[in-house]
C-alpha cells in the first residue's frame, strides 16, 4: 500500500501560510464547507447547508488535487423557489440529480431566453451571462451537480467584484439565440457541439472499442466553452481499461452499480463501490478502472475543466493509448491477475458471470497485429 504523504505538524506550519488561497477563502465567506473528498457515496443525500448569496443549499465537493483547477459544488433549489441571479467569469456546467425546473440566461444587452430541465438534463452556462434557476415543483427540492473552473480564475484575478460583477457580453459565446438551448448539436467524431441535453442517461452512444470491452462513448462542448466532459457507457458483466489522465475529472454515476479501483504509479488498488448518484474523482495520474456488477449497463458522466491536456502529437488523449504504445491505458493483457480474480469474485456474488473473454480475444489479436 501506498503509504500518505504525512508529515510532523511542526514541518507543515512552515507552508500554513500557502495553505489557504483566494479561491478557498471565498467558498468559506459564503459560508459553505468544502468536503476535501476523492469519493462521494451519493450526491442525492449529500448533507448541505444555507447558501444565503445563493437563495439556496449547498456545498463544495473537491480535493487537494483538483482545488487549483476545477472545483465542484451541489446546490438544492427549494420547492416553489428560485435561486438567485448570478453571472461570473468562470465557465460551468451542470447535471441535474433530482427534480425538474427552468433556466433563464440573459446579457446586458437585454436578449433572454429561458429554457426547462428535469433529471438526467445537462447543460452549460455561457461564460458571464447572466442566469436564474428555478424548481417547478412546489412540492419537492431540486438538486444538481455543477463543475467549474472558478478556482483558476478567482486565484488569478482576486478581485471577487471583478469576476462576479463585470460588464462585458462575450457575444461570441452567447448572443440571446433563440434555439441556444433547443438541444440541436453537431457531431464530429466524439465530439458533440450542443448546448443542452435533455435525458443525457439514454443519449445514444458511438463505440469506442479503444476503451474495451465494448463500450460506448461521447464528448461534449458546450456553451462555445473549454471545459471537457464526456458520457461512456459499458455493458453488463464487463469492464473498462484502466488509465490516468491530469487532475480535476468528476466521474458522475448515472445508473447501474459497481466499484472503481483507483491507485497511484506502484501502488495497491483501493475500491470504492458505486450506485446511481455515486461520484469518483481520481487524483493526479492515478490510474482508475470501472466494473459493471449490476444488471444493467453502467453510464457515467465526467465534468472536467483540463488545465493541461495530456496528449500525443496527433491530439489523441493519451489516456486512450496503450502503456506498450507509450501512452497511460492498461491493455487486458498487461493487468494484475487479482484484477480478474476480484471480478468475477464480485459478479459471483449476484450470481453472475463475467462476460471479457471477447474482450480478452480481440485485444490479444490487435496486439499481435501491432507486434507489441
Amino acid at each position: 500500500m501506498t503509504r500518505e504523504s504525512v508529515v510532523s505538524d511542526e514541518f507543515a506550519r512552515k507552508f500554513a501560510a500557502e495553505k489557504e488561497t483566494p479561491y478557498t477563502r471565498w467558498v468559506r465567506s459564503e459560508g459553505l464547507d468544502i468536503l476535501s473528498s476523492i469519493y462521494v457515496s451519493d450526491l442525492h443525500t449529500v448533507e448541505l447547508k444555507r447558501w444565503t448569496r445563493r437563495g439556496g443549499r449547498g456545498v463544495f465537493l473537491n480535493h487537494d488535487a483538483s482545488r487549483s483547477t476545477n472545483d465542484c459544488y451541489v446546490c438544492e433549489i427549494p420547492p416553489g423557489g428560485e435561486l438567485n441571479p448570478q453571472r461570473q467569469l468562470y465557465e460551468e456546467m451542470i447535471y441535474v440529480l433530482d427534480g425538474r425546473g427552468s433556466t433563464a440566461v440573459w446579457n446586458d444587452a437585454g436578449r433572454r431566453i429561458a429554457f426547462e430541465w428535469k433529471k438526467g438534463a445537462m447543460f452549460a452556462i455561457p461564460l458571464n451571462a447572466w442566469h436564474q434557476h428555478f424548481n417547478g415543483s412546489g412540492l419537492e427540492p431540486a438538486r444538481y451537480v455543477a463543475v467549474t473552473n472558478a478556482p483558476v480564475v478567482i486565484n488569478a484575478f482576486g478581485d471577487l467584484n471583478f469576476v462576479f460583477n463585470t460588464k462585458y457580453d462575450f457575444t461570441d459565446r452567447f448572443n440571446g439565440e433563440p434555439d441556444y438551448f433547443a438541444g440541436k448539436g453537431e457531431q464530429r467524431g466524439l465530439l458533440l457541439d450542443t448546448n443542452f441535453v435533455a435525458d443525457a442517461i439514454n443519449l445514444p452512444l458511438i463505440a469506442a472499442r479503444e476503451r474495451g470491452a465494448g463500450g460506448g462513448h461521447i464528448r461534449f462542448s458546450m456553451a462555445r466553452g473549454h471545459m471537457n466532459s464526456h458520457i461512456s457507457q459499458f455493458p453488463i458483466g464487463t469492464y473498462k481499461k484502466a488509465h490516468a489522465h491530469g487532475p480535476g475529472a468528476h466521474v458522475i454515476i448515472m445508473s447501474g452499480e459497481g466499484y472503481t479501483l483507483m491507485w497511484p504509479e506502484g501502488g495497491e488498488p483501493r475500491r470504492y463501490e458505486w450506485k446511481e448518484g455515486s461520484m469518483i474523482v481520481p487524483p493526479n495520474m492515478w490510474y482508475h478502472q470501472h466494473f459493471n456488477t449490476g444488471t444493467i449497463p453502467a453510464r457515467y458522466l465526467a465534468f472536467k475543466a483540463e488545465g493541461t491536456s495530456i496528449r500525443n502529437a496527433q491530439g489523441v488523449p493519451k489516456a486512450w493509448i496503450s502503456k506498450r504504445l507509450g501512452g497511460d491505458q492498461i491493455d487486458y493483457a498487461d493487468e494484475a491477475p487479482t484484477i480478474r480474480q476480484w471480478f468475477a469474485e464480485a459478479l459471483a456474488r449476484h450470481g453472475f458471470q463475467p462476460r471479457m473473454e471477447k474482450a480478452y480475444e480481440a485485444e490479444l489479436a490487435e496486439l499481435q497485429q501491432l507486434g507489441t
